[in-house]
């Protein structure tokens, strides 16, 4: 039987050991054949190899987030990839980026074992087919380009390009344009989030989704977070997490 190649990407040292220790216990016929530290290292290795037969990828790496790796579509890795993560702030992120599974740190034998089994049952599947396995992962829908929200008793169209933020108050959902009119929304954030573009929309919190151009200003507040100035003015404080302010750089610089 032909080798499962395997590449990782894990930019703590012990945290990888444990891993290739957790492969060879649970998917002997796996061979890690890459081991990266950073996103860049990941880019080079794919670029100079051929394409692995399943990613094993830590979302925050030395340089950057793993999930930069599939930001241009053409040359994303045309691999499924099993997410190793010590955050759950990443999941939806994670599962338009190829995801068959998004395991916590760390890393149990029995999740691992779980998720090579996933991945073996969806091979089977697609007889070996990564390219329609890759087609089949990623959402087929494209993203929202408007929204119908609730204006009073009656309902309006709002393009999302004229959307400055969402916010989530007492289980409602209420969206906020730039022109400062305050609109409710059906959908849970969550929702709101999975349905708006990536590369227009962030979640700045639980609370927050805030888009591209909303965001006039930020600045640091302590313990590695990062306070928003959004124009229209947030009703509070809007923070970005330490966890996800590195995220947050990324996504504003494009």
């Amino acid at each position: 039987m032909r080798p499962l190649r395997i590449v990782i990407a894990e930019d703590e040292p012990p945290a990888l050991a444990r891993l290739v220790e957790a492969l060879q216990r649970v998917a002997p016929q796996a061979e890690v054949v890459g081991a990266v530290g950073t996103v860049q290292a990941a880019r080079r290795w794919l670029a100079e190899h051929p394409a692995p037969d399943l990613l094993l990828l830590d979302i925050q790496l030395g340089d950057g987030l793993s999930l930069a790796l599939f930001d241009e579509p053409e040359s994303a890795p045309a691999a499924p990839v099993i997410f190793t993560t010590a955050h759950d702030a990443f999941v939806l992120e994670a599962f338009r980026c190829n995801a068959i599974d998004y395991l916590l740190k760390p890393v149990a034998d029995a999740a691992l074992a779980a998720s090579m089994a996933r991945y073996e049952s969806l091979g089977r599947h697609f007889a070996g087919n990564l390219a329609g396995l890759r087609d089949a992962l990623q959402p087929r829908t494209a993203h929202r380009q408007r929204l119908v929200l609730r204006k009073g008793a009656a309902f309006a169209s709002v393009r999302c390009e004229d959307i400055a933020w969402c916010t989530s108050v007492d289980k409602l959902s209420f969206v906020l344009t730039h022109a400062g009119e305050r609109l409710l929304a059906d959908e849970t954030l969550a929702e709101l989030e999975a349905a708006l573009d990536p590369r227009r929309f962030f979640r700045a919190n639980r609370q927050t989704l805030v888009q591209l151009d909303a965001v006039k200003s930020f600045r640091p507040h302590g313990k590695g977070q990062l306070k928003l100035e959004l124009q229209p003015a947030a009703d509070g404080e809007v923070l970005v997490s330490q966890e996800r302010a590195r995220a947050f750089r990324e996504w504003l610089q494009g």
